[in-house]
């Protein structure tokens, strides 16, 4: 396995690309939702691109996500495009699942992104079936499920690890662990170690620096392998921080000034641009126009989006009722 200090240039600034993609999007959502331009609830993922990107850059649309409601980043990280989600979004007629989803209910299979999801918890069935469908069909597909701290506890998760064991399947945990199931301290509310939950149920578990990409990346890339092989689930616990609140308009005063500054003195993108220019893997003037192109993307998306017409009336039931 080619560890991610390895990776070729090319890999190196594609990661890059990604994290820094998620980051303008969450930006210009954070400051679109906060002027009234968004409807219905958002969430967002700024802070947390290592652990997607660093998971996903071993992925391809043999194997399958299963998100969170905290979803966009997983999206961009499976290679969803940006346009189609900025305008699912706005709730718009281009968008990914036409306008009718919006930020909790992004889905583009075509991608093996099996969505974002409203369930707390709900992911860890879905892409368990994912893995058990590439097992049943020899795909060499593997079934990812992000989850955070607070879904940890859920009952459809435990029974994802279960069956998970049982059955043998291809599947990685991922808990996204930013510190707080809404606004309670994961210390409190997790109850124990999620490393020694997850060898509870005889699940290989590890824990990772969410922040460090290249760690990440090593430790996703041995757990994806090793599923591959028929060795069965493995657990990732991500220890990381979302910058923003656990949904837009949240005060976020459970965490004080001095907490929020810690975080962002670990930023991912910040870590990997001194490494990578460290180690002269990438060059400073690479990464200045990876961000400017990024910047430009995201900006023709925005205006895109806001442009773009609602769905007509007569769209209304479809995908609503489906016939058996």
């Amino acid at each position: 396995m080619v560890s991610g200090l390895q990776l070729s240039r090319e890999d190196l600034t594609q990661a890059y690309r990604r994290m820094r993609r998620i980051r303008v999007f969450e930006n210009a959502l954070h400051a679109e939702f906060a002027a009234g331009e968004i409807p219905g609830f958002v969430h967002l993922y700024a802070g947390e691109e290592a652990s997607g990107v660093g998971v996903c850059m071993h992925l391809d649309d043999r194997d399958a996500i299963a998100s969170t409601h905290r979803g966009h980043g997983h999206c961009i990280a499976k290679g969803v495009e940006t346009g189609p989600m900025m305008m699912e979004i706005f709730g718009r007629e281009g968008g990914i699942c036409g306008g009718k989803g919006g930020s909790m209910h992004i889905a583009d299979l075509s991608r093996g992104m099996l969505g974002a999801n409203g369930i707390v918890g709900a992911g860890g069935p879905l892409a368990c079936g994912a893995a058990l469908t590439a097992k049943t069909l020899g795909t060499g597909g593997v079934g990812v499920a992000f989850y955070g701290d607070g879904a940890s506890n859920q009952g459809s998760i435990l029974e994802s690890y279960n069956l998970a064991k049982i059955w043998n399947l291809p599947m990685v945990f991922v808990c996204e662990d930013n510190g707080f199931a809404e606004s309670t301290a994961s210390s409190w509310s997790v109850g124990g170690s999620q490393i020694d939950r997850g060898k509870g149920f005889g699940i290989p578990s590890r824990e990772v620096n969410g922040n460090d990409f290249f760690e990440v990346f090593n430790t996703a890339g041995e757990a994806i392998e090793r599923a591959r092989a028929g060795e069965g689930p493995t657990l990732l616990h991500m220890r990381l921080a979302r910058y923003y609140g656990h949904f837009e308009g949240d005060a976020m005063t459970y965490k004080t000034a001095e907490e929020q500054a810690t975080e962002k003195a670990n930023d991912p993108l910040d870590f990997f641009r001194g490494r990578v220019i460290e180690t002269q893997l990438l060059r400073q003037t690479d990464l200045d126009a990876v961000d400017a192109e990024i910047d430009a993307e995201i900006a023709e998306a925005l205006a895109a989006a806001k442009a773009a017409p609602m769905p007509p009336t007569d769209q209304l039931t479809t995908d609503v009722y489906v016939s058996y």
